[in-house]
C-alpha cells in the first residue's frame, strides 16, 4: 500500500497550505489515520501471501509525540486494535536520504523522528525488526527471509 501522507500534503498545497502537518497537525494526523485505517481494512481483501504498507497507523501517534501535540484517545485505540502482523523499521540512511516537496525534515530531524517511531511501535507492543542498510536486493531478501521465518 502506498504512502498516503504525500497525497494529503499535495491536496493541502493545492488549497494554498504548504505543510498541513505544520499548520494543523491534528487535522493532518486525523486524515492520515483515517486513510491508513482504510488501507488496513482494504488489505484484508487481498488474496496475497504478503501485504506491505509503506507506513503504519502507529506512525501517526509517533509523529504527534515527536511534536509534543496531544491527540484524542481514538488515535491510540485505533492503533491498538488494528494490528499488523510484522513491523519492519528502516532507519534513516544518510547516503540515500533526500528531502523533497513532501519530506521536508532534515536528516538530523529524521534521525530524531526515527527514535519516536521506534518508541511508538513499542508502545503498542510490537516486536520491531530493523532492516539493515545494503543494496535493494539485500534489503528485500532480509525482509522476505524474516517473513518466511515468521510463518
Amino acid at each position: 500500500m502506498h504512502e498516503i501522507s504525500r497525497a494529503i500534503t499535495l491536496e493541502a498545497q493545492k488549497q494554498g497550505i504548504s505543510q498541513l502537518f505544520l499548520k494543523d497537525p491534528l487535522l493532518f494526523s486525523r486524515k492520515l489515520l483515517e486513510g491508513r485505517l482504510m488501507q488496513f481494512k482494504q488489505g484484508k481483501e487481498f488474496k496475497s501471501e504478503f501485504i506491505f504498507y509503506d507506513r503504519g497507523m502507529p506512525d501517526v501517534t509517533a509523529y504527534m509525540d515527536y511534536i509534543g501535540t496531544d491527540y484524542p484517545p481514538f488515535f491510540f485505540n485505533t492503533c491498538h486494535v488494528n494490528r499488523y502482523d510484522v513491523v519492519f523499521l528502516l532507519p534513516p540512511w544518510k547516503a540515500i536520504y533526500q528531502q523533497d516537496n513532501e519530506r521536508y525534515e532534515s536528516y538530523v530531524e529524521a534521525r530524531l523522528i526515527y527514535s519516536f517511531l521506534r518508541k511508538g511501535y513499542e508502545k503498542y507492543g510490537y516486536q520491531i525488526i530493523e532492516v539493515p542498510t545494503g543494496t535493494l536486493e539485500e534489503r528485500t531478501d532480509f525482509i522476505l527471509t524474516n517473513l518466511k521465518e515468521k510463518k
